[in-house]
């Protein structure tokens, strides 16, 4: 892969100096150089997609992408194109397909890693509440994770915690020396400062999703009093310095009418933010609250909310459950993504909480033919409704079958949670929603009111997050 990379790039860099000279007029010419690296037909027909939107300077994608062009550092760019379009996705894509035949196993497209369990917060509901605060992973193992990956094509390496940025020169470290590769970083903001922001500029391939609950009152509730205004501060030192970001924002039954505004989604635009991501509350560990969990009705809401701002609003947005029709389902268990947290336990997903590997122990490899993992390769997708996607909240007998039968235990220290116990939370939950899902199933499973080609959304889930198709 080596060999293609370096061609990839050298061309790839060459349609990048051309724009540069005038890039909103010259963007439409990089896809034409682009398309020079192309392996996949697949690929290929995103590439004529993007064109088609790059033709009708009306679209709001078309605003999108001259915002990615126009509001980022130059070196940024050039690394986000390099590491992230070329080194993480169009040739890791195919790479992570052989090795996944090769080995008989799922190689995903990114990793996501807890650096520390540490946290100066304590937010509500939180479910990293559960790991002792004294765990982390040591640069050394979180350097040989990510070297093990390369090796299997994957450029893609995601932090989450506790907070993470309490290792912020860890990660900078690991992010100048491996620079070849994109880095994501789940924060609660409170950490960012010039210094930081200076030196994500200069190593550009490093992007924070700063998580907030919707405006100030809805994220000060579960955060603390405070915490929102850290937030917006934290977005004004990112964007004055032209690094990437976005922000990360959980749904529930107490805030689905902020967090689904225009309002919400124009101001964090107009603080600078690319991206969003959108998860739903999960009710883990003994301090759970049911009562956050959002009801079948305001999932709903959330699944048209989040399609209609994809037809008018210029930010790609991601919804890690109601987007199971354009992943495919579940992207867990290193079909797409795997989970290491501070332990060293390795997850199927952040929010499935039970192994049987610690990599600390084993290769990146072995953890992914290890039991449970295999067991999420036989099972996926767990519902033939794509909408119905997790074996927790959508499925979770599913869930409880697989870690009976691969004997994983449980990685909550401090509440060791009985599968059993946990899906019994989820099962009335699961019930309600799929009626609802089976009805959105069949009226359309790509709604029409969508823009934007679903080939296209595919490939910006590709080019987004972990989600790939």
């Amino acid at each position: 892969m080596k060999v293609k990379q370096m061609l990839s790039t050298a061309v790839l860099n060459e349609g990048i100096k051309y724009v540069e000279k005038n890039p909103v007029e010259n963007i439409g010419k990089l896809l034409n150089w682009g398309e020079k690296i192309l392996v996949t037909d697949n690929h290929k027909n995103y590439a004529r997609s993007f064109h088609d939107i790059l033709d009708d300077p009306d679209n709001n994608w078309n605003e999108y992408v001259r915002r990615l062009f126009t509001e980022y550092d130059v070196n940024v760019r050039k690394k986000v194109l390099v590491n992230f379009l070329v080194n993480a996705s169009i040739l890791g894509i195919p790479t992570n397909g052989k090795m996944s035949e090769k080995y008989d196993c799922n190689i995903p497209w990114a990793i996501l890693m807890d650096p520390t369990a540490a946290c100066n917060l304590k937010c509500t509901g939180c479910w990293a509440a559960e790991y002792k605060k004294s765990d982390s992973l040591d640069i050394k193992t979180l350097n040989r994770i990510i070297q093990e990956g390369k090796e299997l094509g994957i450029y893609m390496y995601i932090y989450s915690g506790g907070e993470p940025l309490i290792r912020k020169k860890d990660l900078m470290k690991l992010a100048r020396k491996h620079n070849d590769c994109m880095f994501l970083a789940f924060t609660n903001g409170t950490l960012v400062d010039d210094d930081l922001a200076a030196q994500m500029a200069e190593a550009g391939n490093f992007a924070l999703a700063l998580s907030v609950e919707g405006f100030e009152s809805e994220t000060d509730m579960r955060r603390g009093n405070g915490t929102y205004q850290q937030v917006i501060e934290a977005m004004d030192i990112l964007h004055k310095y032209g690094v990437p970001f976005g922000f990360s924002t959980c749904y529930h039954s107490k805030n689905v009418d902020s967090v689904g505004s225009d309002q919400y989604i124009d101001y964090m635009i107009e603080k600078g933010c690319i991206f969003g991501w959108y998860f739903t509350y999960m009710p883990l560990g003994k301090d759970a609250q049911l009562d956050l969990i959002a009801t079948p009705e305001q999932r709903k809401y959330m699944y048209h909310r989040v399609r209609e701002f994809r037809n008018n609003k210029p930010i790609f947005l991601m919804d890690f459950w109601n987007d199971g029709e354009f992943s495919g389902g579940c992207i867990a268990g290193g079909r797409k993504y795997l989970h290491i947290n501070a332990n060293g336990d390795v997850e199927p997903c952040a929010f499935i909480h039970y192994s049987n590997v610690n990599i600390k122990e084993v290769s990146l490899l072995e953890a992914l033919q290890s039991p449970l993992f295999m067991q999420y390769r036989r099972n996926q997708p767990f519902n033939d409704n794509l909408l119905r996607p997790c074996p927790l909240l959508d499925n979770p007998h599913k869930l409880r079958e697989m870690v009976h039968l691969s004997g994983a235990h449980s990685t909550q220290p401090i509440d060791r949670e009985d599968v059993d116990e946990l899906t019994g939370r989820t099962m009335q939950v699961a019930q309600k929603w799929g009626k609802v899902a089976d009805q959105l199933w069949q009226e359309d499973h790509f709604p029409s009111g969508v823009s934007i080609p679903k080939e296209v959304l595919q490939a910006a889930h590709v080019a987004s997050s972990p989600v790939n198709s």
